[in-house]
């Protein structure tokens, strides 16, 4: 979403909360005129009526008096009730006058923190190859591979950057198309830093090319989420397994880790932000990394679920549509 989009917003929120306010002022008003004219109607009476009905005028009409007396507390109540409906309306207007900030304000704490949480695979395992090219090079041995997977990495963040600013202003991605086999690899060489870190070991199993209507970048970043969740909850010598399979006109990716299961908290709510299962004692999660799959798996027209969860592992069920 641009800032022209963000000013159209808000003008057009504001010419909304202004129509409601002059339609509901009005009809207080004009309800509240009505009242007084039927007030002052009913207590009426013809003057000198306190004298037998007094003497008609020349002409036949009757000129009719009000008692203030009995016209005062109507009028009063109706002015209470008139300035009580009047603040109804301001409360309701301030209401809706705020809320295209609180819903601007709720997406960029929320990009901050998606952000945040998408970087942070990323940059742990360039810290690892930075201190793995640091120990080569105290040791003497060749760095030239290592150079070239920092650089790979430092594009991968960027890439990843790029693709989190497009889709937080709407970018359209029409046409887009992923090779599953390279985005597995693009996942796996990301995250193995912090297997061999973890003492677990990768895995893929494919069932020939498969391509998926979704933007490489983002493919693949999504796979990282499911690829370090699934390392973060397995224990050291266990195997993390990707497995990709045609099922009818999607591609069925499954993340298959060797762990303790889905504890403490149902397998569907895994998926809503900030929600954790049981720590496994290594990095400290924040529940936002299988939220963002399901985010975007559902806007590419696919899901994702919990397919299985034990005592002897979890398996993480991706579906995408195949690109045409």
């Amino acid at each position: 979403m641009t800032a022209q989009d963000d000013r159209t917003r808000v003008r057009r929120a504001a010419v909304s909360i202004g129509l409601t306010v002059a339609v509901a002022s009005a009809l207080i008003i004009a309800a509240g005129v009505g009242l007084l004219l039927a007030v002052i109607v009913l207590n009426r009476r013809p003057e000198g009526g306190e004298h037998d009905g007094g003497f008609p005028r020349p002409g036949g009409d009757d000129d009719f008096v009000i008692d203030v007396d009995r016209v005062l507390p109507p009028v009063i109540v109706l002015g209470v009730i008139g300035v009580v409906l009047l603040a109804a309306v301001a409360w309701f207007a301030a209401r809706r006058s705020v809320r295209p900030l609180g819903e601007a304000l709720r997406m960029q704490r929320n990009f901050v923190a998606d952000a945040s949480h998408e970087l942070r695979t990323p940059l742990t395992a360039l810290t690892s190859r930075i201190q793995l090219l640091q120990r080569r090079h105290d040791r003497g041995e060749p760095i030239d591979d290592t150079l070239r997977e920092l650089r790979t990495d430092a594009a991968m963040m960027n890439d990843v950057l790029s693709d989190l600013l497009l889709a937080a202003e709407g970018g359209a991605s029409a046409g887009a198309s992923a090779s599953v086999d390279d985005a597995v690899a693009s996942a796996v060489h990301s995250v193995r830093p912090l297997a061999l870190e973890a003492g677990v070991s990768l895995r893929s199993e494919t069932e020939g090319p498969v391509t998926v209507a979704l933007p490489s970048v983002t493919f693949a970043r999504i796979l990282v989420a499911l690829l370090d969740n699934a390392i973060e909850h397995s224990p050291s010598g266990a195997e993390v397994t990707v497995r990709v399979a045609r099922e009818g006109g999607t591609a069925a990716i499954r993340v298959v880790d060797r762990g303790g299961g889905i504890r403490g908290i149902a397998p569907a709510d895994v998926f809503e932000r900030f929600s954790r299962s049981a720590e496994s004692g290594r990095r400290r999660s924040f529940g936002l990394g299988l939220s963002l799959v399901r985010d975007v798996a559902v806007r590419a027209g696919g899901g994702v679920e919990v397919e299985s969860t034990s005592d002897a592992g979890t398996t993480f069920l991706l579906r995408l549509p195949l690109a045409s």
